[in-house]
């Protein structure tokens, strides 16, 4: 029976805090305690070190949720499980969630619980961006693609359009 899905009258998802960047060890060490956990992960893209790059991260980071029974379930282990800071509380209770909300972000998720987040390239017209290079923090139009990964923007310079010419992975939406 998987506890990540089989809902019963007792059974609730509540939240966990974890340490500093510390979400997959916390629930490999929930599940191996034999809880139900979920961790939701976001794939987006980043500027790494000047250049455009895919990373994989939590997407509620030091937060990760865990299927509780009420009547069944000791808590007590929770609380010292390796990557676990503690149970989030409102007062005196531990921080239950509905399980409509955990559901919808289940369902937005890949089956290695990914939301794929990417923003669409940018195309001509659109508002960019300038990440890298002398023009860095300036924002102009996409112009055209001059190239397999170059585009030419066109940038207002001292009351002049200027086109300029640059590497794709130099921009980024406004």
């Amino acid at each position: 029976m998987d506890t990540l899905s089989a809902p019963t009258a007792s059974a609730a998802w509540y939240l966990i805090f974890t340490r500093p960047r510390q979400e997959r060890v916390a629930i490999e060490n929930i599940e191996r305690q034999g809880y139900g956990a979920f961790l939701p992960l976001m794939r987006n893209r980043k500027r790494r070190e000047g250049r455009l790059a895919d990373v994989v991260e939590p997407m509620f980071p030091r937060y990760l949720f865990v299927r509780l029974n009420t009547t069944t379930d000791n808590w007590r282990p929770i609380h010292s499980t390796r990557g676990v800071a503690a149970m989030v509380r409102f007062g005196t209770e531990p921080a239950r969630l509905s399980d409509e909300l955990v559901e919808l972000l289940r369902g937005q998720t890949d089956e290695q619980g990914i939301r794929d987040i990417h923003r669409p390239a940018p195309k001509p017209g659109d508002r960019v961006r300038i990440g890298a290079g002398p023009f860095e923090g300036f924002e102009g139009i996409l112009h055209a693609r001059s190239g397999k990964e170059r585009v030419i923007l066109l940038l207002e310079i001292a009351s002049q359009i200027s086109r300029i010419e640059l590497d794709e992975k130099d921009i980024d939406s406004a």
